[in-house]
């Protein structure tokens, strides 16, 4: 082993040992590996991570330094510039190369660009591994060599290519350098809130590899067999919590997709089925954001970038703290400040809510989750923003609008999420949980609910709401859709 150069492994969105493709390349040299994460969120420019997922980002880095003194290495922190941390860590434990997975997007094309030409400039070799994804979104395409922007076809060519890639092993031991290159110590980052709002976080969330592997078990014993039924209910523990660890890294798509495959009989065929998809739809916003990158902050369509969206910071901070007077959007809103997620179907009904009913643009919503949420995937949040806002791939119709009492109703009949997050309105009974302004006097009185007081009164009446926003699409110029209601 004498003599043989060290590797720099440059961990971003892949924060763990199992299954790293670029980990194991690196130990399969036999020389010393040098595990490297750089703060620079001034580089990551507006993408720079959100507060949430800051606070997410510290506890994984702790747990994955944990976890390499185990494997008998350690985890070199920087922050400030990318390139000049890369080349100066290489310079200081006489790497040859920086082996990195591959992000997709604006922001990793950016930071891999730059890498390659200052790692090469200083006759160091540069490689990219897999990891991140179980599809790559360069080869992708539709018959016609294009990209799609229709989900089902896509699924199709995806599964079409066989079963992915299976795991690799979980790395055990590493080989250290001669000599640690100075770094930072976490702290340093300053990734935790100065004023610390995070209590429900932590009571949420276990983050790390150690939480990864529990979320993954919990929801093949518990969920997964009932996925279709429970994913929409978002009073039940139906889903799998699973996207912040997949996001940061910490678990693998390849792992998530075997596991639920070899889960046999414990999970039906239709469930797996279900829930797979779900993954192929996190491909399905990463191969977007790949070959269309302005959608970050562009609709996909262009025609909607003339939708006339009013500006109403009112109605966007009332919305924001979760008091709109609608109380599943409420909930909604207030699940995802309090614990830094939110359940998916909530997610549909208060973009619609912001978008629709307030006429607020999606790109103002998308800014807000993209601070708050734990699992703030730019794909992903690009992704369902625009489907929401009717201007994405494979989007919702403008004119389909989401009734949030009926949602509510449909989708939480027992009120169970709402009293949840919306304690105030925890007596009211299940008929007029979803409306309680249209509950009578004394039913309000006997579940203490005194709108405008206690509780707010409906800010904006839907069917008007729903009117103008219909009338806000045949407004827009070169539109020719049929802007009949759904």
């Amino acid at each position: 082993m004498k003599g043989r150069a060290a590797t720099v492994v440059w961990l971003r969105e892949d924060l763990r040992l199992d299954d790293h493709p670029a980990l194991t390349a690196a130990t399969e040299t036999g020389g010393p590996v040098v595990p490297l994460h750089i703060w620079s969120p001034a580089e990551d420019g507006r993408w720079a991570p959100g507060a949430a997922s800051r606070w997410w980002q510290h506890h994984a880095l702790h747990d994955l330094d944990t976890a390499l003194a185990g494997a008998g290495a350690r985890l070199i922190l920087r922050k400030g510039s990318m390139v000049e941390n890369l080349v100066s860590v290489c310079r200081a434990t006489g790497a040859v190369a920086v082996y990195a997975s591959r992000r997709y997007g604006p922001v990793g094309a950016g930071e891999e660009s730059r890498a390659a030409a200052a790692l090469r400039a200083a006759g160091i070799e540069w490689r990219l591994f897999p990891g991140a994804l179980l599809f790559d979104p360069a080869i992708i395409a539709t018959g016609a060599g294009r990209p799609y922007q229709v989900f089902t076809p896509f699924w199709r060519q995806c599964t079409g290519q066989g079963e992915p890639r299976a795991p690799l092993p979980p790395v055990t031991r590493l080989i250290a350098p001669a000599r640690w290159p100075d770094g930072v110590t976490l702290a340093d980052l300053s990734l935790l809130p100065v004023r610390d709002w995070s209590a429900g976080l932590a009571r949420a969330w276990t983050p790390g590899a150690a939480g990864a592997k529990a979320a993954l078990k919990r929801f093949l014993a518990e969920a997964a067999d009932t996925y279709p039924e429970g994913r929409n209910m978002p009073g039940a523990d139906g889903t799998s919590r699973l996207s912040p660890y997949l996001h940061s890294g910490e678990l693998s798509a390849h792992r998530v997709w075997h596991a639920v495959r070899s889960a046999g009989r414990a999970v039906r065929a239709d469930a797996a089925e279900a829930y797979l998809r779900q993954l192929v739809w996190r491909e399905f916003a990463q191969h977007l954001l790949h070959h269309f990158p302005h959608t970050a902050e562009q609709p996909l369509r262009g025609e909607y970038a003339a939708f006339p969206w009013l500006v109403d910071d009112a109605g966007r901070r009332a919305w924001q703290k979760g008091q709109t007077g609608f109380p599943i959007v409420d909930a909604g809103m207030r699940q995802l400040w309090e614990t830094g997620w939110m359940h998916n179907r909530v997610r549909m009904i208060v973009a619609s809510f912001l978008v629709k009913d307030l006429l607020v643009s999606w790109q103002s919503g998308a800014a807000w989750f993209w601070d708050t949420l734990v699992d703030a995937d730019l794909a992903n949040n690009t992704l369902g923003w625009q489907w929401a806002a009717g201007c994405g791939a494979d989007a919702a119709p403008y004119f389909r609008i989401f009734n949030p009492t009926l949602q509510g109703e449909r989708f939480d009949p027992e009120g169970s999420y709402v009293r949840r997050y919306v304690p105030e309105l925890g007596r009211l009974p299940a008929r007029w949980i979803h409306q309680p302004a249209q509950a009578p006097g004394d039913v309000q009185r006997a579940a203490g609910v005194r709108l405008g007081d206690n509780y707010p009164e409906p800010m904006v009446s839907h069917t008007a709401a729903r009117m103008r926003a219909l009338a806000a699409l045949k407004r827009m110029p070169s539109r020719r859709e049929d802007a009949r209601g759904a």
